[in-house]
């Protein structure tokens, strides 16, 4: 079996403020940006990386939400509990400087971790945990 993640979904709670972050703290291209009913979809991704995608969507877009569910979500992307990705790069302190040049919320700082990697941590404006390790 020949599998690849194709797309990985993330909340925003602001599509502008997560359209900036995406495209120019992280230099991610913009692939997509869709809107309807008064919700907006953004597909971002990397670079020479056509097949991998992230998609920005509203928390509460699937019809199916309880209204207690949407405050559960809102209560979680407050604290930044609600979503995360794992990013890698070559550059790690180049990576976090242009993060933090660009007012990312910063949560760690490029550091070696006990588990052998070398990562650190911020949040988008949407409060999703953004990690980002060092390639060996």
């Amino acid at each position: 079996m020949d599998l690849t993640i194709h797309a990985s979904f993330l909340p925003h709670s602001d599509p502008d403020a997560s359209l900036a972050f995406y495209r120019d703290a992280l230099g991610f291209e913009v692939r997509n940006d869709v809107g309807y009913d008064g919700m907006r979809w953004i597909t971002v991704g990397p670079a020479g990386q056509p097949d991998t995608s992230i998609v920005l969507q509203p928390p509460t877009g699937d019809p199916g939400i309880t209204d207690d569910e949407q405050r559960t979500i809102a209560e979680m992307m407050a604290k930044g509990t609600f979503a995360g990705i794992v990013l890698s790069t070559d550059d790690l302190d180049g990576t976090f400087a242009r993060l933090r040049d660009n007012s990312a919320e910063v949560i760690q700082e490029p550091t070696k971790q006990d588990y052998g990697v070398r990562d650190c941590a911020v949040r988008d404006p949407a409060g999703n945990m953004i990690r980002i390790q060092e390639r060996p």
